[in-house]
Parts: structure tokens; sequence; C-alpha cells
């Protein structure tokens, strides 16, 4: 059988979605045209999710439908659900099984398996000696803003998370070579780059010379075709005085800081086995604050854990609304099999966790709000991505506030413009030209 097209979906997160954009290139490099995910292809590429049970079932279900919808097409499941579950993924039909190694070989593998006429099976136990996917990509499908990955694996073992065995342990980019990166992207045209990783504050602890998170963005700061540099995904114990000052030194890091919360709660932080109280997380926001005043914090919460009480899952609810976040993203506990919090005693109701996750995204919409609020009549530079239905402009601030700009609005896509924010929408604000 001849093939030639080949479509990609990702689910999950940004580092997922460089890992499809790496794979894209390769399938590029051997001839292969990509095609939309939603049309014909003799090649679907599923990059699975498996951080939530919802993760598990959106990528068995998209396979399921192109299994049915395409029969005579080849399916390559790749990323962390493929980790986890190998072989047993082999029932889905799918001709190609890899998981979060071995990307670099996609195209060769699923030829042998192709020419064989068998299924084949790719993925590498997780070991500790698993070296860092020399993976890199030259652009961005589609996008303004392209993801440069420079770590990947944790070694943390929180109770409740999959991860650590599904991504394997700590391996980074070596400095010079983010840097190299970078400038392939920048040369690209592209303005503003995303540094993100499994888990980024361990950046280069297995490194030689030990490198920190900051010399790898220094590499990306000197580059004269970047603006802006976004910071994935942060724990709250990187956050000190001095890495915020030598951030500060650097005019491009975007003020929009994700740090990783999960509970307000010091019980459940325990539980959780996360590292730090949520004193220490509030202040690890005072320090950023102190040189980046105005900059944007949101969070990701984690909500049900189990044995959470009504008074613990109270105290997240206070912190949420003192710390006042731009953004929270809520999830319930979902447990994972092979987790330490699976098998802990007071698994909370799905009604139980449903009426929290609603009761916390109500409080993280009013903290957004309210923070916007305080940019009105403001002047910003904005980046336009794309247009939406109507034809409006939309961009994002360099603390990541969507702008809805009119369709007349002198600007072109990816070209930094000046905007005077004029109202709220109800995630981002609407703004003027200026």
């Amino acid at each position: 059988m001849s093939m030639s097209t080949v479509a990609f979906h990702t689910l999950g997160c940004k580092v997922n979605q460089y890992d499809t954009q790496a794979m894209l290139e390769r399938f590029r490099a051997a001839g292969y045209s990509v095609v939309p995910f939603d049309g014909d292809a003799d090649v679907y590429v599923i990059n699975t999710c498996t951080v939530t049970g919802t993760g598990d079932k959106k990528s068995l279900q998209l396979t399921r439908h192109i299994r049915r919808e395409h029969p005579a097409s080849e399916i390559v499941l790749c990323g962390c659900l493929a980790q986890r579950k190998g072989e047993e993924l082999l029932e889905t039909g799918a001709r190609l099984v890899l998981g979060t190694q071995r990307r670099g070989e996609v195209v060769t593998l699923l030829e042998q398996a192709v020419r064989e006429g068998r299924q084949l099976c790719a993925v590498e136990p997780m070991t500790r000696s698993v070296p860092f996917e020399p993976l890199t990509i030259s652009s961005q499908e589609g996008h303004t803003r392209a993801i440069l990955k420079i770590q990947e694996g944790c070694n943390n073992y929180c109770t409740y998370c999959i991860i650590p065995s599904v991504r394997g342990p700590i391996r980074s980019r070596p400095p010079q070579e983010v840097g190299r990166e970078a400038a392939r992207l920048a040369e690209a045209g592209f303005r503003e780059i995303v540094v993100t990783g499994i888990h980024l504050t361990s950046y280069g602890r297995d490194l030689p010379g030990r490198p920190l998170l900051l010399d790898a963005l220094r590499e990306v700061q000197a580059l004269p075709g970047v603006e802006r540099i976004r910071l994935g995904s942060l724990e709250p114990v990187i956050a000190t005085p001095d890495f915020a000052r030598e951030l500060a030194r650097m005019d491009k890091i975007c003020p929009q800081f994700h740090l990783a919360l999960q509970s307000g709660s010091d019980t459940v932080l325990r539980r959780m086995a996360r590292r730090y109280t949520a004193a220490e997380f509030e202040q690890s926001v005072a320090d950023m604050r102190a040189s980046f005043p105005r900059a944007a914090f949101t969070t990701d919460v984690l909500t049900g854990f189990p044995g959470e009480t009504e008074e613990e899952f109270r105290e997240t609810c206070d912190m949420v609304r003192r710390i006042g976040f731009a953004r929270i993203h809520v999830f319930p506990y979902s447990p994972r099999e092979g987790t330490a919090a699976a098998r802990m005693p007071g698994q909370l109701t799905r009604q139980e966790k449903e009426r929290r996750v609603r009761g916390l995204i109500a409080i993280g919409q009013e903290t957004s709000r309210a923070w916007r609020e305080g940019w009105l009549g403001e002047t910003v530079s904005v980046i336009p991505e794309e247009r939406d239905s109507e034809g409006r402009w939309l961009g994002y601030t360099p603390e990541y506030i969507e702008v809805t700009l009119a369709p007349d609005a002198r600007c072109e896509q990816g070209q930094t413009v000046s905007v005077r924010l004029t109202g709220l929408t109800q995630d981002g604000m609407t703004g003027e030209t200026v």
C-alpha cells in the first residue's frame, strides 16, 4: 500500500504539541503531505494523553472513530497513554504504538510494520537511564507562537500523578542546544517562544555543571528575532526573590507565570506529596510580584482529592481569592491506576467532585474578571494570532490577556501592535489599535 498523506491530532499538554510537530516534520521530510485531521488521510497520528481519565477516554474515542470512518488507513498511537498501556492498545487496530520515546523513528517504524504486514508496539520501558530524545522542530503548524521543549520527565512522584512513570526521569537539553533551536524558530518568523517541559523547575539537574533554567532562558533572550519568551508551568519552589530578580533583567520574559497550586490546604498538599506549604506558595507569588508588579498568575487546582474535607476545600477557595489569579484550570481528582492516591481511603463521589469543581470555576471567573478590570484604559502590546468567525482579530498581551480587535484594525498576523484596552469579554478584553 502506498502512503502519501498524514494527519495529526494532539491531546494534552504543550510538550505533546511540540512532540507532534517534531513527528510532523519527520513525515514531511520523508515526502508525506500533511492534511487536516477531519479529512481523508493514509495515516492518522494520535498523540495521546493520560494525565486524567478524560485524557484516556478522549484518546480511545478518537482512535475508535478513525478506525470506523477510515478502515483502510493506518493509525499511529503515541504519547503518554500509549506509554502506559503499550501492547494493550494494539486491539484498537493501530498499526504502530509508540510511547514517549522513539518518536524520531516514527516514519521508519510505521513503514516497517506496513511492509511486514504486522502491528508493532515499539514502547520502551522507562528506566533511570533513558536519554533525552533529541527531537527538533523548525516551525509550528498554524501557530504564531512556537513551543520549545527543553526538558523531559519528572522525579517528584506526587501521589496522584502518573506522569513520572510514563515520561520517565528528568532529562534536560543543554543550554547551547536550546539557543540553536530557538534561533531556527526565530528565523522561521516566530516572535514568541513558549519554553516548556514536563517539570521545568528541575531543568539542568541532570546535566554536567548543573545549568539553571535561567541559563537556558538567557540563550533565548540573546536572540535578536525573539520578542517574547513565555514560560511553561513552574513549581513554587523555584520562585525565589533571586530567581524573580534575574528573570526581570530579561526584557523579553512575559509577565505571566503559571505556578501549579493543586490545593490551598496544607493537609491535602501533604497527602499529595507536594513539596511546599500553602504559606510558601503565597510567599513565592509575593516574591515574583516584587519584581513583576503587574504579572498575571495562572494555576492548576485539583479538587476532590481522597479525604478532602469541606474545610480543606474551603481553604483552597479562600487562597484562590486571596491571590487573585488571572486564570485557573480546575480538575476533579481522577484515580490513576498505579499511583498511591488511587489506593487512599475517602474517595469522593463524582457528584461531590463536580460540585467542588463548579464552585472553584466560579471563584476563578470572579478573580479573573477583577484582575482584567484593572487593565481597562491601559495601552499594551498585542500580537494578533488569528481571526474569529466574525473576522475580528484575536491576539495576546504579554500577560496572556486575549484581546479582540475590530475586523478593520490596522494590524498583521504575528506583528506586534499597540492597543488600548477598552472593555471586557467573557474571558478576555476588547481593544482598539493606537
